[in-house]
C-alpha cells in the first residue's frame, strides 16, 4: 500500500482526506468546519459511532482558545499535550492511517498550519448486553457471555485476570477491513514457539475482508484442511471458559464483531472438556466427563455397528434379538438411515429460518409426523427412527457443531462401507476414521492426539478425570 502523507497545506490536505473518505457520496461520513484563535480546523467521523457529548466538550474546549493561548505551539503533538483533555489521543502523517481510524469510529481533526492529523478515540460502538449464550449454557457459575464489540470482550477477561502477565496483544487484518484482532495469552505460561507461529501466521495473512469475522479468519489460518472434517479450532462464547484455557496456558483469539473467543491449539481430546464439568464437584464432574466420552463413541458407533449385525444375523447373540427389525420396510435399512440422517439436517434447517415463537412447536410437531407416518407407510422402520433420534439427541452433548457434524459424516461414511462392503466395510472406515483424527492438521503443528502423541500423562489425566481446581493452581 502506497504511503501518502499530508503536508503544511490545509486545503491540499482537506481535498486529498475528502477525496479519499468520498465524504461526498456517503451520508454517514460526517465532517464540520469550524474557527478557533483564527485557524481553521475540519473534524471528520462516523455518525453513530462517537460520543457526542464527547465530541461537544472537545471542540468546546478548542474554540475557548485564544491566538495567545496558541501562540509558538508550531506542533501537532504539543498542541495535543496541552490543550486536548480527552485521554485517548494519537497523532498521524498517513493519509492511510487517518482513512483506517475514522472508518474504525474514531473522530480525526485537521489543524491549519499542522502537517498532521489529530486522531481521538471516543468511539462508541452499538453492542447488546453480555446476557448469557443460548448455546454454551451452564447450571452454576457466571451467566455473561462475550458479544460483538471487542473492546467488552477484553473487559471481560481482564475482569476475571487481574494479572499483569495477562497479555493482549492487538492485530489489524484484512486490507479492506481492517478487522480488530487481539491475541490473549499468559506471558509466563504460553508456549512461545507456538504463540511466534500464530504471529507470524496472523502477521502473513494477505485477505481483503473478514466478512464473516472468525470463520473467515479460521479459513486463512487453515490452509491445509481440504477433506478432513474434525475441528481444528474451538469456540467459546463464555468469558469464564476462555480465561480458563487461558490459565492453562492456551492462546485465545478475538476478533471484532465476532461474539466468541478461539482456542488455541486444539485437539480432539480438549472437547471433553465443558464448563459445567468445573462449577460441579470433583466427582460430579469426572462423571459427566465419562457420560460424554461415552456419548461420543456412540453417536460415531451406535448406527453403523446396529446396520453391521442386522446384515449379519449370526453375530446377534440371543440377548440382542430385539435389536432385529420387526416389521416389514420397502426401503433398505443402510438407505433409511441416510434418509433419517438429512431428514434431521432438514429438520434443523428449518428450525434455525423459523420464528423463534414458532421454532420449538416446528421441530417437536415435524419429527413426531415425519416420524409416524414414515414408519406408517413402510418407509422407515421403528428401530431406524428410534435409534436415529438418539443419535440426533445425543449430538447436543458437546457445544461444538464442528465436531458433531465430523461424527455425522463419519457416521455416514461408515454406513455406506458396510452396505458395500458388509464388515471390511466397517473395519476400512474404523481405520479412515483413525487416520483423519490423527493426520488432521491444526494451526500450530502440534499433533491432532495431543497429549496422547506425544504422550503426556499428567495432561491427559486432567482432560479424561476432573481433577480439583486447586490442584491446576498451585
Amino acid at each position: 500500500m502506497r504511503v501518502q502523507s499530508f503536508t503544511n497545506d490545509y486545503e491540499k490536505n482537506i481535498v486529498l482526506i475528502d477525496n479519499e473518505l468520498r465524504v461526498n457520496e456517503s451520508f454517514d461520513i460526517v465532517c464540520r468546519n469550524f474557527v478557533f484563535a483564527e485557524k481553521r480546523a475540519k473534524l471528520y467521523y462516523i455518525d453513530g459511532l462517537v460520543k457526542d457529548d464527547s465530541m461537544v466538550k472537545i471542540i468546546q474546549g478548542m474554540q475557548a482558545l485564544t491566538p495567545d493561548k496558541i501562540k509558538g505551539v508550531d506542533k501537532a503533538r504539543d498542541f495535543v499535550n496541552r490543550f486536548v483533555s480527552y485521554i485517548e489521543t494519537d497523532i498521524t502523517g498517513d493519509i492511510n492511517s487517518v482513512k483506517t481510524f475514522v472508518l474504525s469510529g474514531a473522530l480525526c481533526i485537521f489543524i491549519e498550519g499542522y502537517e498532521h492529523a489529530i486522531i481521538i478515540d471516543a468511539r462508541t460502538y452499538p453492542a447488546r448486553s453480555v446476557g448469557e449464550p443460548e448455546n454454551d449454557k451452564v447450571l452454576r457459575g457466571a451467566h455473561d457471555g462475550f458479544t460483538e464489540t471487542l473492546i467488552f470482550n477484553t473487559a471481560l477477561l481482564r475482569r476475571r485476570m487481574r494479572n499483569p502477565q495477562l497479555t493482549v496483544e492487538y492485530m489489524n487484518i484484512g486490507t479492506a477491513s481492517h478487522t480488530d484482532t487481539v491475541i490473549c495469552y499468559l506471558e509466563d505460561k504460553v508456549d512461545k514457539k507456538i504463540l511466534e507461529a500464530i504471529r507470524k501466521k496472523l502477521k502473513n495473512i494477505n485477505i481483503k475482508n473478514l466478512a464473516m469475522g472468525q470463520a473467515t479468519l479460521a479459513e486463512t489460518l487453515l490452509t491445509k484442511q481440504h477433506f478432513n472434517p474434525f475441528p481444528k479450532v474451538r469456540y467459546t462464547e463464555r468469558p469464564d471458559a476462555a480465561a480458563a484455557s487461558i490459565n492453562e496456558g492456551n492462546i485465545i483469539i478475538i476478533v471484532d464483531n465476532s461474539p466468541s473467543a478461539m482456542i488455541i491449539p486444539t485437539g480432539i481430546f480438549d472437547f471433553l472438556q465443558d464448563a459445567n464439568d468445573y462449577y460441579f464437584p470433583p466427582l460430579i464432574g469426572s462423571y459427566l466427563r465419562v457420560v460424554r466420552m461415552f456419548i461420543f463413541a456412540l453417536t460415531l458407533l451406535l448406527t453403523p455397528v446396529w446396520l453391521l449385525l442386522i446384515q449379519n444375523e449370526e453375530y446377534i447373540p440371543a440377548w440382542l434379538e430385539f435389536i432385529k427389525i420387526q416389521d416389514d420396510y420397502l426401503i433398505p435399512p443402510f438407505a433409511q438411515l441416510l434418509i433419517v440422517e438429512i431428514i434431521i439436517d432438514a429438520l434443523k434447517l428449518a428450525s434455525l429460518n423459523t420464528p423463534s415463537a414458532l421454532s420449538n412447536s416446528l421441530s417437536v410437531v415435524g419429527a413426531l409426523v415425519l416420524g409416524e407416518f414414515a414408519v406408517q407407510s413402510g418407509w422407515l422402520s421403528s428401530e431406524v427412527v428410534l435409534y436415529m433420534a438418539f443419535v440426533g439427541i445425543t449430538n447436543f452433548t458437546q457445544p461444538s457443531y464442528e465436531l458433531g457434524y465430523a461424527f455425522k459424516l463419519c457416521r455416514m461414511m461408515l454406513t455406506v462401507l458396510i452396505a458395500l462392503f458388509n464388515l471390511w466395510g466397517f473395519i476400512a472406515g474404523i481405520i479412515i476414521i483413525i487416520l483423519l483424527i490423527s493426520f488432521n492438521p491444526t494451526i500450530t503443528g502440534r499433533c491432532y492426539l495431543y497429549p496422547l502423541i506425544p504422550l503426556n500423562a499428567q495432561k491427559l489425566s486432567s482432560l479424561l478425570i476432573r481433577k480439583k481446581i486447586s490442584d491446576k493452581n498451585n
